[in-house]
């Protein structure tokens, strides 16, 4: 059986002498687990498309339920993303999550767009990272069915929640004199206009995911509270994300 899809690399693992592994990730067939043979040869036609964060069109053969690289082409690399470390580092998470969150031979449109939507704000928007970073975490933990409710505070009722707060492991927002009543495990801080922010993210257009600013006290909560929401709803970190930090640290 032969197929041709378009595809994001999410990762690429080194196998036998001079062949990879790859995990791709595709609107009709969801995530795929395919070899490439000889495409850590320099030489090799496919070598370009088969590298991770790669945008590619590939051909791939079937045989016994395992699929192989016949043919692939670059679509786009990131070249503004390559350019930065740091950058770069946060991609790489970014696709760490879609990898957690993508099933395989389940399509799953949505999250593709969203990576590389993430992907193409980090190669060309002038963003700040925690802003695009954060819009990620929480339109991707909405898709994959753990959005947050951010309507109004679940115990009084309140549009404008009096100081609010997002329990991590229930995902409702509370005021902080309402915090009794949220349920077990930790509440994070927002601001109004990190909550504005966080609205946006988890209702807004797609195609407007990254038009909101903040200042940097707002963000910093916004971002937190993103980042600690999707470790906690998935029960696990991401050593991209140790990385990521460690990078912006050291600069």
């Amino acid at each position: 059986m032969h197929m041709t899809t378009q595809a994001l690399v999410l990762r690429e693992v080194a196998y036998k002498e001079s062949d990879k592994l790859l995990t791709l990730l595709t609107a009709d067939r969801g995530r795929l687990t395919v070899s490439a043979r000889g495409a850590r040869k320099k030489q090799d036609a496919a070598a370009a498309a088969c590298q991770s964060l790669v945008w590619g069109e590939f051909t791939l053969w079937e045989y016994r339920g395992r699929w192989t690289v016949k043919e692939a082409f670059t679509l786009r690399r990131f070249h503004g993303m390559l350019a930065s470390l740091e950058k770069l580092a946060l991609g790489t998470y970014f696709a760490e999550v879609a990898e957690a969150l993508s099933e395989e031979e389940v399509p799953d449109a949505a999250l593709l767009s969203l990576t590389l939507n993430s992907l193409h704000a980090l190669d060309k928007l002038s963003k700040p990272l925690p802003l695009v970073k954060a819009a990620f975490e929480g339109r991707a933990m909405s898709i994959a069915g753990y959005e947050p409710l951010l309507e109004r505070c679940a115990l009084c009722g309140k549009e404008t929640p009096e100081a609010p707060m997002l329990n991590l492991s229930s995902g409702l927002l509370h005021c902080a004199h309402c915090r009794d009543g949220a349920g077990d495990g930790i509440s994070m801080p927002l601001d109004a206009p990190s909550l504005s922010a966080a609205r946006h993210i988890v209702w807004g257009e797609a195609k407007r995911l990254f038009s909101f600013s903040l200042e940097p006290g707002s963000l910093a909560l916004l971002s937190g509270a993103c980042e600690a929401f999707l470790m906690t709803q998935l029960e696990r970190g991401f050593h991209t994300l140790d990385f990521y930090k460690q990078v912006c640290a050291d600069r």
